[in-house]
């Protein structure tokens, strides 16, 4: 009797088609697995930065670039226009004040002066002459006061005799009457000889005092004149180095042009660019300080400048204490600007890892050192060395502080 024999339900072809869909399945679960974020990822420690949280004394500062500048410039701009006769020194000569440094020559300006100096000479000559003349007519009316009053003197005398000789009827009326006249008529003469004289006299004295007076406008647009002339000459200001000198012989300069400037080498100041985020936290009196020579000293503010151009502005800042020996004119230096003062806070070493995290969270290495994984913190102010710590990490916890841009989405760290 035949006995039936029961066929297979899978084939050795179809039980290795269904293996295969398994592990494509299982591949796939696996990478959805890394992307959702919860995956792990193998590390060297070699390859990584890990430090530790830690208390200390923190201030916020801010890294800024300086250059070297001398603490005093002044600017040498041409006072009148001419052409470059004469060059006295050339740039980066040592210069005392009233040091001549070049000549201009400006053949109008000359005429001028000349013609100045000319009408000066002319009205000296007028008023001379007209004091001559002044002088000449107030004698003439004291001649003729002296005369009016003798007049009037004999007139009285022949009036008084005449009184008393017709009060006698030693003679006439006619006489008397005559004698009377003539005194009043000279009483008159008299009074008006002394309102002509006091009138003369003021005269004289007013026409005197417009002349002086144009006489002094006169003598004053002249030395203007000359002076503008002697600017022709350009001279240093102050003791100190001559620099950036553009002239040459024969150059045609206008009026206005900067032709250099005298920098003063008895001390020096550092101007210093700031981004305009921190103009409204930047003030005189604030310290910054940089490392030379592996010394550090410090530097203060003075004065800022509140201009912003392309998104900076400017403060100058002056060495206070010690200045670094051997500094020189455009040296650049590294300077950190506190805008805080000191205090106790918990600080994070600055790594590469902000620009991933925000300062939102990092990877904290577990205690047995062999894991590191995602924990949610907040950070303060910074510095040019650490972050503070607001929340989320104690003293003596570890951190990775490199870069995490290799990490990708990964949850976790296997630190090898």
């Amino acid at each position: 009797m035949d006995v039936p024999i029961q066929k297979k339900k899978f084939s050795n072809q179809k039980l290795g088609l269904a293996l295969g869909i398994l592990a494509i399945v299982a591949l796939i679960v696996y990478v959805i697995f890394q992307t959702s974020g919860g995956s792990k990822l193998n590390v060297e420690k070699e390859r990584i930065s890990i430090n530790t949280v830690s208390k200390g004394v923190f201030q916020e500062n801010i890294p800024v670039n300086g250059i070297v500048l001398p603490i005093t410039t002044i600017y040498l701009d041409a006072l009148e226009g001419g052409r470059v006769e004469e060059k006295f020194v050339e740039d980066g000569a040592m210069l005392k004040k009233g040091e001549p440094i070049l000549r201009l020559s400006n053949t109008d300006l000359e005429l001028s002066l000349v013609n100045q100096e000319t009408s000066v000479y002319n009205l000296l000559t007028q008023m001379q002459i007209s004091q001559n003349a002044a002088r000449q007519n107030t004698i003439n009316r004291q001649n003729q006061f002296t005369d009016v009053e003798n007049n009037l003197i004999e007139a009285e005398r022949v009036y008084n005799l005449n009184k008393r000789l017709y009060e006698k009827g030693a003679i006439g009326r006619m006489d008397y009457e005559s004698s009377q006249n003539n005194y009043e008529y000279q009483k008159e003469r008299m009074k008006l000889a002394k309102q002509v004289l006091t009138e003369d006299t003021i005269s004289s004295k007013l026409e005197v005092s417009q002349a002086k007076n144009s006489y002094a406008r006169t003598q004053s647009a002249l030395e203007l004149m000359r002076k503008k002339v002697g600017d022709l000459v350009v001279r240093a200001p102050i003791d100190g180095q001559l620099t950036s000198l553009d002239a040459e012989i024969g150059q045609s300069i206008n009026k206005g042009t900067r032709l250099g400037q005298v920098d003063v080498t008895s001390g020096y100041k550092v101007r210093v660019d700031i981004d305009e985020h921190y103009i409204s936290r930047i003030y005189n009196g604030q310290i910054g300080t940089f490392t030379l020579n592996n010394k550090t000293y410090s530097l203060v503010i003075k004065k800022v400048f509140t201009q912003v151009t392309n998104g900076r502005f400017q403060v100058d800042m002056k060495f206070e204490g010690e200045v670094p020996e051997g500094i020189r004119r455009g040296q650049n230096l590294q300077i950190r600007v506190a805008l805080s003062a000191e205090k106790e806070a918990l600080l994070v070493a600055k790594g590469g890892f902000f620009q991933k995290t925000g300062g939102n969270w990092v990877f904290k290495v577990s205690e047995d050192g062999n894991t590191a994984y995602k924990v949610n913190i907040r950070l303060g102010s910074q510095n040019t060395e650490y972050y503070e710590v607001l929340e989320g990490l104690n003293p003596g916890d570890k951190v990775v502080t490199s870069s995490y841009d290799a990490f990708g989405d990964t949850e976790e760290l296997i630190l090898k």
